[in-house]
Protein backbone atom coordinates (compact mmCIF):
# COMPACT_ATOMS: atom_id res chain seq x y z
CA UNK A 1 0.00 0.00 0.00
CA UNK A 2 0.75 3.67 -0.99
CA UNK A 3 1.69 6.07 1.74
CA UNK A 4 -1.96 7.95 1.02
CA UNK A 5 -3.59 4.94 1.25
CA UNK A 6 -2.52 4.41 4.55
CA UNK A 7 -3.20 7.82 6.05
CA UNK A 8 -6.73 7.47 4.57
CA UNK A 9 -7.07 4.05 6.70
CA UNK A 10 -5.79 5.58 9.92
CA UNK A 11 -7.80 8.35 9.35
CA UNK A 12 -10.91 6.07 8.88
CA UNK A 13 -10.19 3.97 11.81
CA UNK A 14 -9.33 7.20 13.99
CA UNK A 15 -13.07 8.31 13.00
CA UNK A 16 -14.60 5.36 13.72
CA UNK A 17 -12.68 5.37 17.87
CA UNK A 18 -14.01 8.77 18.01
CA UNK A 19 -17.56 7.93 16.96
CA UNK A 20 -17.28 4.52 19.28
CA UNK A 21 -16.07 6.90 22.35
CA UNK A 22 -18.62 9.26 21.51
CA UNK A 23 -21.28 6.52 21.64
CA UNK A 24 -19.70 5.12 25.50
CA UNK A 25 -19.80 8.94 27.06
CA UNK A 26 -23.78 9.34 25.81
CA UNK A 27 -24.86 5.74 26.81
CA UNK A 28 -22.80 6.51 30.67
CA UNK A 29 -24.38 9.69 30.39
CA UNK A 30 -27.63 8.29 29.70
CA UNK A 31 -27.62 5.88 32.27
CA UNK A 32 -26.76 8.20 35.34
CA UNK A 33 -29.12 10.70 34.20
CA UNK A 34 -31.65 7.50 34.52
CA UNK A 35 -30.29 6.46 37.74
CA UNK A 36 -30.51 9.84 39.47
CA UNK A 37 -33.58 10.99 38.20
CA UNK A 38 -35.53 7.70 38.25
CA UNK A 39 -39.29 8.61 36.79
CA UNK A 40 -38.34 11.88 36.37
CA UNK A 41 -35.85 11.03 33.61
CA UNK A 42 -39.20 8.92 31.54
CA UNK A 43 -41.29 11.85 32.41
CA UNK A 44 -38.90 14.68 30.72
CA UNK A 45 -37.81 12.05 27.74
CA UNK A 46 -41.81 11.42 27.23
CA UNK A 47 -42.04 15.39 27.14
CA UNK A 48 -39.10 16.78 25.56
CA UNK A 49 -37.13 14.27 23.96
CA UNK A 50 -34.14 12.28 24.70
CA UNK A 51 -31.59 14.47 23.51
CA UNK A 52 -33.59 18.34 24.67
CA UNK A 53 -34.69 16.05 28.33
CA UNK A 54 -31.14 15.15 28.81
CA UNK A 55 -29.70 18.25 27.87
CA UNK A 56 -32.28 19.84 30.47
CA UNK A 57 -31.27 16.86 33.31
CA UNK A 58 -27.75 17.84 33.27
CA UNK A 59 -28.06 21.24 33.40
CA UNK A 60 -30.51 21.40 36.71
CA UNK A 61 -28.10 18.88 38.20
CA UNK A 62 -25.25 21.48 37.68
CA UNK A 63 -27.58 24.13 39.04
CA UNK A 64 -28.04 21.39 42.13
CA UNK A 65 -24.77 21.17 42.71
CA UNK A 66 -24.65 25.05 43.01
CA UNK A 67 -27.33 25.00 46.14
CA UNK A 68 -26.25 25.19 49.75
CA UNK A 69 -28.80 22.13 50.51
CA UNK A 70 -28.80 21.36 55.09
CA UNK A 71 -30.08 18.66 56.91
CA UNK A 72 -32.63 19.65 59.14
CA UNK A 73 -31.83 19.72 62.66
CA UNK A 74 -34.02 17.04 64.75
CA UNK A 75 -35.60 19.95 66.39
CA UNK A 76 -36.99 21.10 63.27
CA UNK A 77 -37.91 18.22 61.73
CA UNK A 78 -40.22 17.09 65.49
CA UNK A 79 -41.32 20.29 64.67
CA UNK A 80 -42.24 19.63 60.90
CA UNK A 81 -43.66 16.39 62.55
CA UNK A 82 -46.30 17.74 64.89
CA UNK A 83 -47.22 20.32 62.52
CA UNK A 84 -48.54 17.32 60.58
CA UNK A 85 -50.57 15.71 62.73
CA UNK A 86 -52.32 18.82 63.30
CA UNK A 87 -52.82 19.08 59.81
CA UNK A 88 -54.32 15.52 59.71
CA UNK A 89 -56.14 16.36 62.48
CA UNK A 90 -57.93 19.12 60.76
CA UNK A 91 -58.81 17.06 58.12
CA UNK A 92 -62.14 15.56 59.33
CA UNK A 93 -63.25 19.10 59.93
CA UNK A 94 -61.66 21.33 57.05
CA UNK A 95 -60.17 18.46 54.42
CA UNK A 96 -59.46 21.59 51.70
CA UNK A 97 -58.11 23.59 54.28
CA UNK A 98 -56.14 20.85 56.05
CA UNK A 99 -54.67 19.90 52.24
CA UNK A 100 -53.67 22.93 51.69
CA UNK A 101 -51.92 23.70 55.03
CA UNK A 102 -50.20 20.06 54.46
CA UNK A 103 -48.76 21.73 50.93
CA UNK A 104 -47.54 24.66 52.82
CA UNK A 105 -45.72 22.51 55.36
CA UNK A 106 -44.10 20.68 52.69
CA UNK A 107 -43.00 23.75 51.13
CA UNK A 108 -41.49 25.00 53.92
CA UNK A 109 -39.71 22.53 54.31
CA UNK A 110 -38.41 22.85 50.70
CA UNK A 111 -37.36 25.97 51.55
CA UNK A 112 -36.17 25.38 55.01
CA UNK A 113 -33.43 22.82 53.29
CA UNK A 114 -32.25 25.47 50.50
CA UNK A 115 -34.42 24.79 47.82
CA UNK A 116 -35.67 27.59 46.13
CA UNK A 117 -38.93 28.82 45.92
CA UNK A 118 -41.31 31.05 43.34
CA UNK A 119 -41.03 28.99 39.93
CA UNK A 120 -42.73 25.79 40.69
CA UNK A 121 -41.53 23.96 37.82
CA UNK A 122 -37.50 24.91 38.73
CA UNK A 123 -38.08 23.82 42.77
CA UNK A 124 -39.51 20.54 41.41
CA UNK A 125 -36.97 19.97 39.35
CA UNK A 126 -34.17 20.44 41.60
CA UNK A 127 -36.39 17.85 44.29
CA UNK A 128 -35.93 15.30 41.72
CA UNK A 129 -31.86 15.12 42.01
CA UNK A 130 -32.55 13.90 45.50
CA UNK A 131 -35.91 12.61 45.55
CA UNK A 132 -37.17 11.39 42.51
CA UNK A 133 -38.97 8.62 43.88
CA UNK A 134 -41.34 11.33 45.32
CA UNK A 135 -41.42 14.42 42.90
CA UNK A 136 -44.30 12.68 41.16
CA UNK A 137 -46.04 12.43 44.36
CA UNK A 138 -45.67 16.39 44.96
CA UNK A 139 -47.24 16.89 41.72
CA UNK A 140 -50.14 14.90 42.30
CA UNK A 141 -50.57 16.33 45.80
CA UNK A 142 -50.38 19.64 44.28
CA UNK A 143 -53.02 18.98 41.49
CA UNK A 144 -55.66 17.55 44.16
CA UNK A 145 -55.44 20.24 45.70
CA UNK A 146 -56.15 22.57 42.97
CA UNK A 147 -58.88 23.18 40.63
CA UNK A 148 -61.97 20.95 40.90
CA UNK A 149 -60.10 18.53 42.93
CA UNK A 150 -60.16 20.55 45.77
CA UNK A 151 -64.03 19.67 46.03
CA UNK A 152 -63.47 16.37 46.19
CA UNK A 153 -62.79 14.89 49.72
CA UNK A 154 -61.51 11.69 48.42
CA UNK A 155 -59.14 13.86 46.26
CA UNK A 156 -57.73 15.86 49.02
CA UNK A 157 -57.25 12.70 50.86
CA UNK A 158 -55.01 11.04 48.18
CA UNK A 159 -52.94 14.79 48.08
CA UNK A 160 -52.89 14.07 52.09
CA UNK A 161 -51.18 10.93 51.75
CA UNK A 162 -48.73 12.40 48.57
CA UNK A 163 -47.91 15.36 51.02
CA UNK A 164 -47.36 12.80 53.70
CA UNK A 165 -45.00 10.55 52.03
CA UNK A 166 -43.38 14.02 50.45
CA UNK A 167 -43.00 15.14 53.98
CA UNK A 168 -41.45 12.08 55.41
CA UNK A 169 -39.42 11.99 52.56
CA UNK A 170 -37.91 15.41 53.04
CA UNK A 171 -37.32 15.00 56.68
CA UNK A 172 -35.44 11.76 56.76
CA UNK A 173 -33.25 12.48 53.96
CA UNK A 174 -30.04 14.12 53.98
CA UNK A 175 -28.19 16.15 51.28
CA UNK A 176 -26.87 14.93 48.87
CA UNK A 177 -23.41 15.84 46.81
CA UNK A 178 -21.95 14.30 42.80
Amino acid sequence: METWEWIVVAMAAAAVLMLVLALVRIRRRRAHLKDRFGSEYDRAVSGDGTGTAETRLSAVEREHEELDLRALPSAARDRYFDEWRQAEARFVSDPRDAARAAERLVERVLEERGYPNGDVERQLALVSVDHPDVVERYRHGRSMVEGDSAERTEDLRKAMLDFRTVLEDLLRAEPTTV
